[in-house]
C-alpha cells in the first residue's frame, strides 16, 4: 500500500470519531480511566470490523508516529494540550520526510489530525481541541497554493469516462479468462460507481437476474461500506456490446463456471497462466485470502494497467471508475440526486457535488457556452 493509498481521496474524509485499534490506544500507560470504561473481546473486534483496513493502519501508524516525537520533544501525547498537537502539525510542515525530501501534503495532515483525535476518543479521553492545528494547516495550504506547490491540491484521480474505457478494452484479451475478469471489473465498476473494496466483497451470487429486471439487466447486490449500507443496484444493458456491462458480467460469470467456480468470491486472482485462485508463497508461507479472492490493491493495478496499456496520462486507481460514473452521469445531465444514490453517496455529499461542479464545466452549463467567442 502506497502513501497516495492512505491520503484522503477526493474529499471523502475518514470520520474521526471512528474508534482506534486498542492496541494503539495501549501503546501508552494512560491515567486511571472510568472503570466501567470497558469493552468485552468480541465488542472489541465488533468495533474493529467497523473500520475499514487501510483506515486503521494509517490512523495506527499516524499516532504511533506523533508518540514517538512527543516523547523526543518532551511532550504529553495523552491526554494532548491543544498546544502539543499545534507543535507538532507545525513540526510535521517544516519537517521533509526521509523518503521523498518533502514535508507531509495537506491531506496527510488532516488525517494525522483525525487520527490523534481518534485515539484519545477509544482510550476514553476528550479529543484535543485543534483549532490552532488547522490554522498552522491553512497557512501551510495557502503558502504551498502561493507556490504552486502540487501538494496544495487534492491527489484526485483521474476520471476512467466510457470513451477512455472503450480504449482500454480494445486491447484486453477477452477470450481469456483474466480479460473477462478484467472487463467486468472496468464496466461494473464504473456501473455501480464502486468503491474497490465494494467490488472485493462481491461473491457469485451477488449478481442476480430477478423478473423484475428481466430484459433491463442485472442486480447487483454490494454493501456501500461508506455509508454502512446494503444496497441493490439495477445495471442495465448498455447500448454498445464492447462496453455493456452486463454482457461482461455474464461473460465473466459463464467462464467461471467454465472452470467450476459457482460460488465464492466474484473477482478471484488469476496468475499470468490462466490459473485460477492459485496459493502465494513468501518466506515459504502461503499468503492471501485461501479463497482467492483479489485485494483492494489488486483492483487497482487493474485500472491502472489497462490505461498503461493505451498510453493513457493521469493518476488511475480504483477510484478512477467511482469518478468516472459520477463524471459520465453529470455530463449525459442525469439527476443528480439519483446518480448520487445510485452510487451510494449520501444526499449532502460534497465529493458527490464536487464531482457534479467539475463535469459542469464540460458542458452547457459552462458559463463560456454561447457567449459569442
Amino acid at each position: 500500500m502506497t502513501e497516495h493509498d492512505l491520503e484522503v481521496v477526493d474529499g471523502e474524509l475518514v470520520d474521526d470519531h471512528l474508534p482506534a485499534l486498542r492496541d494503539t490506544a495501549q501503546a501508552l500507560a494512560l491515567p486511571p480511566a472510568d472503570p466501567d470504561a470497558w469493552l468485552p473481546p468480541e465488542a472489541e473486534e465488533d468495533a474493529k470490523a467497523g473500520i475499514a483496513k487501510s483506515t486503521s493502519t494509517a490512523y495506527t501508524r499516524d499516532f504511533l508516529d506523533y508518540v514517538t516525537w512527543c516523547k523526543k520533544v518532551g511532550r504529553r501525547p495523552i491526554p494532548a494540550a491543544p498546544q502539543t498537537v499545534t507543535h507538532y502539525i507545525s513540526h510535521l510542515t517544516r519537517t521533509p520526510r526521509e523518503r521523498t525530501g518533502r514535508p507531509y501534503s495537506p491531506s496527510t495532515l488532516e488525517r494525522i489530525i483525525a487520527s490523534i483525535r481518534t485515539t484519545h476518543s477509544a482510550a476514553g479521553h476528550q479529543p484535543p481541541e485543534t483549532k490552532g492545528a488547522r490554522k498552522v494547516l491553512a497557512g501551510y495550504r495557502a503558502r504551498l497554493s502561493t507556490a504552486n506547490d502540487p501538494r496544495s491540491r487534492p491527489n484526485k484521480t483521474s476520471p476512467a469516462l466510457p470513451s477512455v474505457l472503450r480504449r482500454a478494452l480494445s486491447v484486453v484479451d477477452r477470450t481469456t479468462l483474466k480479460g473477462k475478469r478484467d472487463a467486468a471489473i472496468l464496466l461494473l465498476g464504473i456501473a455501480c460507481a464502486a468503491r474497490a473494496s465494494e467490488l472485493v466483497s462481491l461473491d457469485v451470487a451477488s449478481l442476480t437476474e430477478p423478473e423484475e429486471v428481466a430484459g433491463v439487466g442485472i442486480r447487483v447486490r454490494l454493501y456501500r461500506k461508506k455509508v454502512k449500507k446494503w444496497q441493490d443496484v439495477t445495471v442495465k444493458y448498455g447500448q454498445d456490446r464492447d462496453t455493456c456491462p452486463v454482457t461482461a458480467a455474464r461473460a465473466y460469470l459463464q467462464a467461471l463456471a467454465a472452470e467450476g467456480h459457482t460460488a465464492g468470491p466474484l473477482f478471484m486472482r488469476i496468475d499470468r497462466w490462466g490459473y485460477l485462485a492459485p496459493p502465494i508463497y513468501r518466506g515459504g508461507k502461503q499468503i492471501g485470502d485461501p479463497t482467492g479472492r483479489m485485494t483492494t490493491e489488486a483492483i487497482s493495478d487493474v485500472v491502472e494497467k489497462s490505461m498503461a496499456a493505451i498510453g493513457m496520462a493521469g493518476r488511475w486507481r480504483s477510484h478512477s471508475l467511482r469518478r468516472g460514473f459520477a463524471t459520465a452521469a453529470s455530463i449525459a445531465g442525469a439527476d443528480p440526486v439519483h446518480s448520487a444514490r445510485h452510487g451510494g453517496w449520501a444526499d449532502n455529499s460534497t465529493a458527490y457535488q464536487g464531482y457534479v461542479q467539475e463535469a459542469s464545466a464540460l458542458g452547457d452549463d459552462n458559463p463560456l457556452t454561447n457567449i459569442g467567442l
